[in-house]
């Protein structure tokens, strides 16, 4: 299993890093609109009894679209941008977690879902109108907090994070993920090539110690992100939320973690940037 999740994550960059690092940001914004469209049609099939997947995969895809329209030609206005990306963590600081304790991660419906789901695309594109070092460094604070959690996890995990909701997942791999996403993230702060990375701007403003505190938040909310998810599989009777991903699953499955935590990213980049 973990060579095929492996050779799809390669696969996976090979095709998105192209579109990060070489090609305009539209091409960034269209690839991954789909993506967040396939992601809306996997969530809303989790919903219990729900018809509405093609309506919020329309949905994800018309306001995307309407925004790729935009930007061709405008700018957008920061507070627009600020008050989206302050909703959006609302949310997951404060309602995801009392979802997770009344286990009950479906309430909301197929609006929810496309609204989230928008906001994560919109803090990707957006991301990426930054430049492609803020965009790479804040899905690598998440991949590195995943891959130290799963490790780690592996190696030294006894206490369960979330039995009831995740039984894979345990304190120490979530500690472990934490640790390294600090330690990896001040040390890259101080490449001067690496000036304009999410860590180096939080360094930069924050100081390090400020920058760790804001590292192992947006860690702890990576796993909120996580837990949401295996909280509808698991309501859904399901492993996985689709199968177009081999060894991953769906594209939920692989974006979990960073639907609440690109707003944020964004939002700290609007803040302090």
């Amino acid at each position: 299993m973990l060579g095929r999740r492996v050779a799809t994550a390669l696969v996976l960059l090979a095709a998105l890093l192209p579109a990060i690092f070489v090609f305009p940001p539209v091409v960034w914004g269209a690839l991954t609109l789909a993506f967040l469209a396939v992601a809306a049609w996997e969530w809303v099939r989790l919903l219990a009894g729900s018809v509405a997947a093609p309506i919020a995969t329309g949905a994800v895809l018309a306001a995307g679209g309407a925004v790729l329209a935009w930007r061709a030609g405008n700018t957008l206005a920061l507070w627009p941008e600020i008050a989206l990306c302050v909703a959006l963590l609302a949310f997951w600081v404060v309602f995801a977690p009392l979802r997770l304790r009344g286990h009950e991660a479906r309430r909301g419906g197929w609006p929810l879902a496309a609204f989230l789901l928008f906001g994560c695309w919109f803090a990707l594109y957006e991301l990426r109108v930054l430049g492609p070092l803020p965009l790479f460094s804040s899905m690598a604070v998440i991949w590195i907090a995943d891959i130290a959690a799963y490790f780690v996890g592996r190696a030294l995990g006894r206490r369960k994070l979330a039995p009831s909701i995740s039984p894979g997942k345990s304190w120490e791999g979530a500690i472990g993920g934490a640790i390294a996403v600090a330690v990896i993230g001040v040390a890259a702060a101080s490449v001067p090539a690496l000036g304009g990375s999410l860590p180096a701007v939080l360094v930069t403003r924050l100081g390090a110690p400020g920058a760790v505190i804001v590292l192992i938040a947006i860690a702890a909310l990576s796993i909120v992100g996580d837990l949401h998810e295996s909280l509808l599989k698991r309501e859904a009777g399901v492993k996985d939320s689709g199968w177009i991903l081999p060894g991953h699953g769906g594209v939920l499955d692989r974006i979990d973690a960073m639907i609440p935590t690109m707003p944020a990213a964004l939002l700290l980049y609007r803040l302090l940037g």
